[in-house]
């Protein structure tokens, strides 16, 4: 049975399952969920994502939701196909973890907060420009899911006017590596089925 993902084409949690998807080679459907209908908060889907968010997935029945935790479980999956993305080693995947939790910050609307969450990103830019002039990539020099995760809201950033994912030389070679992958160019403006 082919994964289906349900979700919402351009949205950020959609994009960044999306791209993992790609990166670990997954045929799936994609079930458009109409926010604008507001089909996130119809009975049927929330009996699937108790929250009316998006999105979920069905992998022949087993119905996952919160885009990390799906991205965990398909990159743990499908280990053995597509782009390694979560080590098996215990340190390697500590620092993956380690790399991961640190982008489990979103932007409220608040301006105020805006600012203070920006002026806290700058912060954790500045170490990761550091710890990526020694490594490839945040967890070490192999791709991981923490680097994929800071996509979708990575490159929302410069639509906001933000230059933060650019203006230091290793986070800027690290992010335009990022947004340079298939997997992203594909679902960067929208995600598609592959099945």
């Amino acid at each position: 049975m082919v994964l289906k993902l349900y979700g919402f084409s351009i949205s950020t949690c959609s994009r960044r399952v999306g791209t993992v998807l790609h990166e670990k080679n997954v045929p799936f459907e994609l079930y458009e969920v109409d926010l604008g209908k507001e089909q996130h908060k119809s009975l049927a889907h929330l009996e699937k994502q108790p929250f009316g968010q998006i999105p979920y997935i069905d992998d022949d029945g087993f119905i996952l939701y919160e885009s990390r935790a799906i991205c965990r479980y398909i990159a743990t999956k499908y280990a053995s196909q597509g782009t390694p993305l979560i080590s098996i080693d215990p340190k390697a995947n500590a620092l993956f973890e380690q790399a991961a939790s640190i982008d489990y910050q979103g932007l409220p609307t608040d301006e105020a907060l805006v600012q203070k969450c920006l002026t806290s990103l700058d912060e954790k830019l500045e170490v990761y420009d550091k710890v990526l002039s020694k490594q490839r990539y945040l967890g070490g020099n192999e791709l991981t899911l923490a680097d994929l995760f800071h996509l979708p809201y990575g490159t929302s950033l410069a639509l906001a006017g933000s230059d933060l994912m650019t203006n230091r030389p290793n986070v800027t070679r690290w992010f335009n590596n990022l947004v340079n992958r298939p997997s992203w160019q594909t679902v960067e403006d929208s995600v598609k089925a592959t099945a």
